[in-house]
């Protein structure tokens, strides 16, 4: 279909482009004075003091993780209303997840569900809230919870840049956070991932494990015009650095990130007013004060009054040209989860039901405001259609 619009694209610019260009021209391809440049304009950006970029969210978590010491036979408590990853880095340390059910309105961990596991469970060495949506996780009280048990947190920001909680930046709030640039995120570096944190140790771990458990950067190794070719390899780490081709490109689209807010935002407010009296539940905004990056823009249909299916709506908006998605399948409903910790649809019944509702419309600065017009046209069609 030629005027098919796709779910997700990324907004990429002239300034990407030649900023990309000079490193190709450069001879130095991988990790140098490009990623350390984004690295510098990132950590501003959040209000943290060290940045550390990585070729992926994914490498990002599990750098995290390693560096406040999670292993074998330690828990670590997170949501199962997330994309896996967030859960599969806690197995790569041969640890465990314990997983909390959300909150209905904003898809977020709930506190009080989070404070009941973190009583009664021993063992507990972490938690990872993630900030669905680009919406900020109640912080106030997972944090509060957290120290007095004596618990890091570690975000997943993957989808909240900017964002901020109460007028503070994510990514100044927990023990590390950790950002994604995939291509779909708001702002994209292709793949990639920056770990922020104020925390000396961990950023110092963090920096060693990502390229091998070297000492020195490599591109000291391969620069330095004295003799610089000894290191020392002091763990065993991970091939997790972030290329320079990588962060040209992000340290433009972080000069821009206010601004892919700000269209993702009239985006959300076009649809929220657009859908009042439909058979649909719209996204929560819990603290209208605060920034909310609007990765996603989530609606939950009314099934009760209506005579489709969720399946059969996402049908629809294909056929009339609509790309749509899912966030997200429950990791409780996955097979590796749900058969190695034997788990049952309704163990976390908020996120069984909201995943049966939850549709995942086009939010991004690159559409145009007759694609905005066709998603609130095609959604009214369908749904006045099909409502009982």
């Amino acid at each position: 279909m030629s005027n098919f619009l796709p779910f997700a694209l990324p907004l990429i610019g002239p300034d990407e482009f030649a900023e990309v260009s000079e490193v190709l021209h450069s001879g130095w391809l991988t990790t140098g004075h490009k990623t350390a440049e984004f690295e510098k304009d990132f950590a501003a950006f959040v209000v943290a003091k060290h940045a550390l970029a990585v070729n992926s969210a994914t490498a990002g978590l599990h750098l995290a993780l390693e560096a406040i010491g999670v292993g074998p036979g330690d828990k670590v408590v997170t949501t199962p209303y997330t994309f896996t990853a967030t859960a599969e880095v806690i197995r790569y340390l041969d640890a465990e997840p314990i997983f909390v059910d959300i909150e209905a309105g904003t898809f977020n961990i709930d506190p009080t569900e989070l404070e009941k596991a973190l009583v009664s469970i021993d063992g507990i060495k972490a938690v990872i809230p993630v900030h669905f949506g680009g919406q900020a996780c109640d912080m106030d009280p997972i944090l509060e919870i957290c120290r007095r048990v004596g618990v890091a947190v570690v975000e997943d920001a993957a989808h909240a840049l900017p964002t901020t909680y109460r007028g503070k930046m994510v990514g100044s709030l927990g023990d590390l956070t950790v950002f994604s640039f995939y291509v779909t995120k708001p702002i994209t570096t292709g793949e990639g991932g920056m770990v922020v944190t104020d925390n000396e140790a961990y950023a110092a771990r963090i920096k060693t494990m990502r390229l091998h458990g070297i000492n020195k950067d490599v591109f000291d190794r391969y620069t330095a015009n004295k003799p610089s070719w000894y290191y020392e390899v002091v763990a065993p780490g991970y091939k997790y650095n972030m290329t320079d081709i990588a962060a040209a490109i992000g340290i433009h689209q972080l000069k821009k990130a206010y601004d892919f807010q700000r269209r993702r935002q009239w985006i959300a407010e076009q649809y929220s007013a657009a859908f009042k009296g439909l058979p649909l539940r719209p996204p929560v905004v819990a603290r209208p004060e605060d920034i909310h990056a609007w990765h996603l823009y989530v609606i939950q249909l009314e099934l009760e009054n209506l005579t489709i299916s969720r399946d059969r709506f996402i049908e629809l908006m294909a056929e009339a040209g609509i790309g749509t998605s899912v966030h997200f399948i429950p990791l409780h409903l996955h097979p590796y989860w749900r058969e190695r910790y034997k788990l049952k649809p309704d163990d976390f019944p908020v996120a069984y039901d909201v995943y049966r509702r939850a549709v995942s419309l086009p939010i991004y600065p690159r559409m145009r405001d007759s694609d905005v017009e066709r998603v609130i046209n095609t959604v009214n069609a369908i749904l006045t259609k099909y409502s009982l």
